[in-house]
């Protein structure tokens, strides 16, 4: 069966045939910083150099394309800061594109336009993705390590700048979208110990999540049947919704704790990329391990939208995540 993820990648392989391949670079002002000083841990060949596409008009997203980065290599973050009122709280940011590409714009610098005049220092990282050649493509964690190890170095680099940046160390959270929600979800559960050897100062610092928010997320559920067959293989399964039976598991892989953060998901339940289960399933698990959690289901608004506004009402949800965050405490009423 064709992982699910690899779903939205195939959306984003509606980008135009002739559309040229360029690199991306942040908005003017704004500059990438790239996360590990010397050699990445677990460096994986790529057929060639990282590039950018834009999108046709086979995917458009109210009306506008979205642009998609692959090959990534060298990761990097690009920090936002708030231009006016400044209230402490950072949020890191992880597109989604199927931990194969990613969608630096719809879910990665649109954040930013709309965190930053809140007074919301906003974080984009480019975690390491693949899609193209002869090599193994890059995946969820466990499967590839790649993505959380690069979430955690940055989340580490963001609290020990906190002071330079100003930014609370104790106000910073992640959000991100599909392979990025799940990315959310991973770092929300895998913070204890770093999955590469420390590298400097930054590595001494948590990289614990304050909150986190997981916007149409995936790899978070298993049928009964896929729980049975991941306790024989310890393997990384993938994710489809229960057909045979009517029992939902939480992913092994994110096995929330009391000290999970607090989370906010949102999913449609006409997403046929990423299942509604995924977030039930993981939100009766933060419920259970009484870590506050806040879901909203919608029945209409499918998979890949973003921020940007369209005719379903769920395109609303940045004012809910807003209410939410005053909710936890991260910003002021």
């Amino acid at each position: 069966m064709k992982p699910l993820f690899s779903l939205l990648c195939l959306v984003f392989t509606a980008l135009s045939l002739s559309a040229q391949k360029t690199t991306w670079q942040p908005s003017p002002g704004h500059t990438q910083i790239p996360i590990w000083p010397g050699t990445v841990p677990d460096p994986q060949p790529v057929a060639g150099p990282e590039f950018a596409e834009t999108s046709g008009k086979e995917f458009l997203v109210a009306g506008r394309p979205a642009v998609g980065i692959n090959n990534v290599t060298r990761p990097t973050m690009t920090v936002y800061s708030p231009k006016g009122k400044n209230t402490g709280a950072a949020v890191i940011v992880f597109p989604g594109g199927g931990y194969q590409i990613l969608a630096i714009d719809l879910e990665g610098t649109e954040v930013c336009d709309w965190l930053t005049p809140k007074g919301i220092t906003c974080v984009v990282l480019k975690y390491r993705v693949t899609n193209v050649g002869p090599y193994p493509k890059s995946g969820p964690y466990p499967e590839s390590p790649m993505a959380l190890e690069d979430a955690q170095r940055t989340m580490g680099l963001v609290r020990l700048h906190a002071a330079e940046w100003h930014i609370d160390p104790h106000k910073i959270g992640v959000l991100g979208f599909s392979a990025g929600g799940h990315l959310s979800a991973a770092i929300g559960t895998h913070f204890a110990t770093r999955l590469y050897a420390p590298v400097d100062a930054a590595d001494k610092e948590s990289c614990r999540p304050d909150f986190a928010v997981a916007i149409y997320p995936g790899h978070l559920s298993l049928s009964a049947a896929e729980w049975d067959a991941s306790q024989g293989t310890k393997k990384f399964v993938v994710h489809h919704p229960p057909t045979a039976d009517k029992d939902l598991w939480l992913n092994p892989e994110v096995p929330v704790t009391s000290q999970t953060p607090p989370t906010f998901l949102l999913q449609a339940e006409d997403d046929h990329v990423d299942s509604v289960y995924d977030s039930l399933a993981y939100y009766i698990a933060l419920t259970k391990a009484g870590v506050p959690a806040e879901m909203h289901l919608y029945a209409h608004g499918g998979h890949a939208f973003g921020l940007r506004h369209t005719k379903s009402a769920i395109s609303d949800w940045p004012q809910l995540v807003d209410r939410w965050l005053v909710t936890i405490g991260m910003i002021p009423e």
